[in-house]
């Protein structure tokens, strides 16, 4: 995907990048390329690749977000910055955090948001099982872009949402793990208002996105130890 490719896709997102938006991308792709060559931040490193399964992918969770609004995002295992730098740039509006617990690509981002001067956003070095312990019911939306099973993205990210609030997990595929996470969903007091499953454009695979809305506080029991989050799912009980 061109720049110009992308930002003829982005238009029918309804999304209008601006040539500021677009030169502060290009720095943004450039830089990734350049600091890749040193530090290994993503398996995808042409400028292709870059704006399709990094810029396209992180904006199509416009799909089921009305960024009109203002609102807190916390983007949980942000690596290189996506979905959360790139929601940054195009949704100025918007107040974007960046959570991650390596500190190599914290000290990326720290330099990027620096090098094209973005206001909307800041770092966070923490691994989110123990910043919750800390910042209960602080964003409107929580993000996570591949990063770990959804059961277990629950569990770390529900304690940090608002009630009301929502958790956008962006994945390839979606039916095993949701069926794995039924009951922490509804032991979390989570409810699932959409789920959707599209193709990228020129048949480069299959994108899920699901949107889980926070009813009430979570238990204060959660979340547990990651140790214990990745062994024992939660489980309902049965009687």
């Amino acid at each position: 995907m061109t720049e110009q490719e992308f930002k003829k896709a982005t238009q029918e997102l309804g999304i209008d990048i601006t040539e500021i938006q677009l030169k502060q991308l290009e720095e943004y792709k450039n830089f990734l390329i350049e600091y890749n060559n040193h530090t290994n931040l993503t398996a995808i490193k042409t400028s292709n690749e870059i704006y399709l399964k990094h810029f396209y992918d992180s904006l199509t969770i416009s799909k089921v977000i009305d960024f009109n609004e203002p609102k807190t995002i916390l983007d949980i295992g942000t690596g290189a910055g996506f979905p959360g730098i790139v929601l940054a740039i195009i949704f100025p509006n918007q107040t974007v955090h960046l959570m991650d617990s390596n500190h190599k690509k914290i000290d990326f981002l720290d330099a990027l948001i620096q090098k094209i001067q973005i206001k909307n956003v800041k770092t966070i070095y923490a691994r989110s099982e123990e910043y919750a312990l800390s910042h209960k019911e602080e964003y409107d939306i929580i993000t996570s872009r591949a990063v770990a099973e959804l059961r277990i993205l629950l569990e770390i990210s529900f304690p940090l949402l608002k009630i009301n609030g929502l958790f956008i997990a962006m994945k390839s595929s979606i039916e095993k793990e949701l069926e794995e996470a039924k009951d922490t969903i509804e032991l979390l007091f989570g409810f699932i208002e959409q789920c959707i499953t599209f193709e990228l454009p020129w048949n480069e695979g299959f994108r899920s996105i699901i949107k889980i809305k926070k009813q009430k506080p979570t238990p204060s029991i959660y979340p547990r130890n990651y140790g214990t989050i990745r062994k024992k799912a939660l489980k309902k009980k049965e009687f």
